[in-house]
């Protein structure tokens, strides 16, 4: 494999001397050096880089200025951010770069430090050695009503486990496409393509199926664990949702406390009525409430305290790199106690490393999800993630 290949954008001559030394000491990569944003886009011009490691406060065009131009490039590297400025500046400059589709793998507060540039060279091999599924570019409505019938389309299940004890105590159903040329898809490749065709309720109802199916096989073994199902609330326009659901889960043999249905943000109710009232009536039909990707885009604290939820889900933007920001490890332990002082389960998402795992304990987190503990799996994987985890718990 080629070395990695890295630009770094930096202003300052002693800066660039120095991050250039800490890089060679790290290993053989193929370096290039800007000092501003201009040259660094020429460099992007000319040819494909890995990462761009940028620095935010340059003359002439910032380091923001320069983000924004990156993310129309064709080909977009991975994108580092360093600066001298407080860790909420560097915060905000990546939320430019992630909403313009640009990937940031690390946020470095200066002076640099070779661990800090030790870790985000490890994240770039991850992200190197990752093969992405292939894009399918003929995506239509019958390839896709194919796959529901065909069950093609099916529910792969991520474990939550209890912070408390350790154990495996839920698990939310996650669809994956399992193409017969293209192999296991990733939602990120198809979803958008399931809304367009207007197919979502469609593939609620399969990933509601599928998941009860699992659970009785489960609970074969001794384990009763509940289930979450992401909700696209524009859903909630339909004011019989919540009867058909709870009609479609007592025709299985299902058991609505058992079911969560965790509220996404991808798309919104013709009217907010809907959403409160689709939300009520889940719940007075015995379903569990989540507040899901808390943190991140439209999610508000007048929600979570208006809204009957049983469960915050903490969106894995606000979990990242925890444990080194102060101002992110603060607003999680608020977070986290809010949730408890009303009566929710609290869990984090995204949770990828030990010392996010180690703080999350800390503050009283209820439960994790996240690469750490187990990606998404098959049912049958997931049964056997559960003897793993230990003898089964009494009903």
């Amino acid at each position: 494999m080629k070395p990695c290949s890295i630009l770094i954008v930096e202003d300052h001559p002693f800066q660039l001397v120095y991050l250039q030394n800490l890089f060679s000491e790290l290993g053989d990569f193929y370096l290039e050096c800007a000092q501003d944003g201009v040259q660094a886009l020429a460099c992007l011009q000319r040819r494909d880089f890995d990462l761009v490691l940028t620095d935010l406060l340059m003359p002439g065009m910032d380091g923001v200025q320069f983000i924004q131009k990156l993310a129309t490039l064709r080909s977009r590297p991975a994108l580092a951010i360093m600066s001298a400025s407080s860790r909420r500046m560097l915060m905000a400059a990546s939320l430019v770069a992630r909403n313009l589709e640009v990937n940031v793998i690390g946020l470095i507060s200066k002076p640099v430090r070779a661990s800090a540039l030790s870790e985000l060279l490890d994240q770039l091999m991850r992200l190197r050695d990752s093969t992405p599924p292939a894009p399918l570019t003929d995506i239509d409505r019958q390839s896709l009503l194919d796959a529901l019938d065909n069950a093609e389309l099916q529910a792969w299940f991520q474990p939550k486990k209890a912070l408390a004890n350790g154990r495996i105590v839920a698990a939310e159903a996650l669809v994956r496409w399992i193409h017969p040329e293209h192999g296991v898809l990733l939602p990120g490749v198809f979803l958008s393509a399931l809304g367009a065709f207007n197919l979502e309720e469609r593939l609620l109802w399969l990933m509601l199926e599928q998941g009860m199916k699992a659970q009785s096989q489960w609970a074969q073994q001794g384990y009763d664990i509940p289930v979450s199902i992401n909700l696209p609330t524009h859903l909630l326009n339909s004011d019989d949702l919540p009867d058909r659901i709870h009609a479609f889960v007592l025709n299985y043999n299902g058991v609505p406390g058992k079911i969560y249905f965790e509220l996404m943000e991808c798309s919104t109710p013709q009217h907010i009525s809907n959403f409160y009232a689709g939300a009520c009536r889940l719940r007075i039909k015995g379903f569990g409430l989540s507040q899901d990707d808390f943190g991140k885009g439209y999610s508000s604290y007048i929600n979570l305290v208006s809204t009957p939820f049983t469960e915050l889900k903490i969106d894995r933007a606000l979990i990242r790199g925890c444990n080194d920001n102060e101002e992110l490890a603060q607003a999680l332990t608020s977070i986290v106690g809010l949730g408890r002082q009303l009566g929710l389960t609290v869990v984090a998402e995204g949770v990828e490393t030990a010392q996010e795992l180690a703080l999350l304990r800390k503050i009283d987190c209820t439960q994790v999800q996240g690469f750490l503990i187990s990606q998404a799996v098959s049912s049958d994987l997931f049964q056997q993630l559960l003897t793993h985890d230990g003898p089964a718990s009494a009903y």
